[in-house]
């Protein structure tokens, strides 16, 4: 391993990537404290350390804690997220986005330029939203959040946090182009990293304070060394279906007559299941929060996913959402039209609707416990939180959303820099796995 990053600064093209994607990640780190003119950030900051199960906690995990610090970095790279999925979702449902995503580099390029569009709007409408709601004191149990409200705060803090947003979707493209790795990735990364140590912080705290002990730590830290590795093996799971493909002669040429491999993920959906489940539970929890009925309040408290009702909850709505992406990502009637369009075919299986209904009972035994085994991941913390009596920020280093992104961008880096270093001839990172 050491050798490795030794070996990436011999080469002066990875090196140089690699600098530019820590420039770039730096800049980023910076906006994050550019606080958005007129927004009170001390009261924001402790309001937010009072609801962090709320979709307010989750989405200042995203944005690294610049929500939570009114900076113009607040609503983060969020947006373009969900653009993306929603465009994802329609290609699912519609043939004409179905099309332009499998029309090669040209419908991809204009489904990317509507992407930029839908984020600038949703930027508008969520920025414009977050201002108004800002304004008013009793969101707040009567603090002020904003100095001077009025239309001229909300004008400035809707164009300031949408030109945020927007400067982050270019940083993250100049990443991906001129860097390594995915830049929106990395971006998210960066965010969820950044609030480690802040965690590292409470936990010193705690532990003066005596309420953890050192043989408590030790455990702590056995527990995070076995999810990271399930998170791992979640991630890089798969079965490998046998394929082979049909000799073919045109003109002199002999194509095909090769064996390879389909492989399925056992988690097809990444991290998708739990955004969805957490946003479908936390919203309403969220909302239900701010009113002044006891009953609601109660109801929101159920909703909470560090509940008892609300971790079975979250727990059913991510193996439903499994179920439902691994349809979506891995669809077996494309893949079987696509086997035999080009001459190939399962081993021991007939073309076509055979194949399919192959494909299908496969995905089906994969989902399953991948499904799990996410969902295992995703209430971990909450697990944690409860049993150790631990504030949910360090409980969240535990698993849940934040750990199984950055295990998956972290994986997904090493390959690309390994790709580099093995086209020089050098070792990878990744060279033991291959063995194995």
């Amino acid at each position: 391993m050491i050798t490795a990053f030794k070996d990436t600064l011999k080469v002066p093209d990875l090196k140089r990537k690699i600098l530019i994607v820590i420039a770039l990640l730096t800049v980023y780190r910076f906006g994050c404290y550019i606080p958005v003119p007129g927004i009170n950030g001390k009261a924001l900051a402790s309001f937010f350390d009072r609801i962090p199960g709320t979709l307010f906690g989750i989405a200042d995990l995203f944005a690294g804690g610049a929500l939570s610090n009114a900076t113009i970095f607040a609503l983060g790279i969020m947006p373009y997220i969900s653009v993306s999925i929603i465009l994802e979702l329609l290609a699912s449902i519609f043939p004409f986005f179905e099309h332009m995503l499998r029309s090669g580099v040209e419908g991809r390029r204009k489904l990317t330029q509507w992407t930029r569009y839908g984020t600038v709007i949703l930027c508008l409408f969520q920025g414009f939203a977050v201002s108004a709601w800002l304004e008013n004191p009793a969101h707040f149990d009567g603090v002020v959040m904003v100095n001077s409200p009025g239309w001229l705060f909300r004008i400035t803090a809707t164009i300031t946090l949408t030109a945020g947003t927007v400067f982050l979707m270019w940083l993250g493209e100049q990443i991906t182009e001129k860097g390594i790795g995915n830049g929106i990735s990395l971006i998210i990364t960066a965010s969820i990293l950044s609030r480690m140590p802040t965690a590292v912080h409470q936990t010193v705290q705690l532990v003066s304070a005596g309420e953890i002990n050192v043989g408590l730590i030790v455990l702590m830290l056995a527990l995070m060394f076995i999810v990271v590795g399930a998170a791992i093996m979640l991630n890089e799971g798969e079965r490998r279906i046998p394929i082979q493909y049909a000799k073919r002669v045109v003109g002199r040429r002999v194509y095909g007559g090769q064996t390879t491999y389909l492989p399925i993920k056992v988690n097809p959906g990444g991290v998708l299941p739990l955004i969805f489940a957490v946003s479908f539970l936390t919203f309403p929890s969220t909302i239900l929060r701010f009113t002044n009925k006891p009953f609601l309040q109660h109801l929101a408290n159920i909703l909470n996913p560090a509940s008892g009702w609300g971790m079975v909850l979250y727990a059913l709505l991510t193996i439903g959402f499994c179920y439902f992406y691994a349809s979506v990502i891995f669809n077996p009637e494309h893949v079987s039209d696509d086997l035999k369009k080009y001459g190939g075919f399962v081993a021991g299986i007939r073309p076509g609707k055979a194949t399919e209904e192959y494909l299908e009972k496969i995905l089906g035994r994969l989902t399953l416990p991948g499904s799990l085994m996410l969902t295992a991941i995703a209430i971990f913390p909450y697990i944690i939180m409860h049993m150790f009596k631990i504030p949910y920020l360090i409980a969240s280093m535990f698993g849940g959303i934040g750990l199984l992104i950055v295990v998956s961008v972290i994986l997904e880096t090493l390959r690309q820099i390994e790709s580099h270093l093995i086209m020089r001839h050098y070792e990878g990172f990744l060279k033991k796995a291959r063995a194995r």
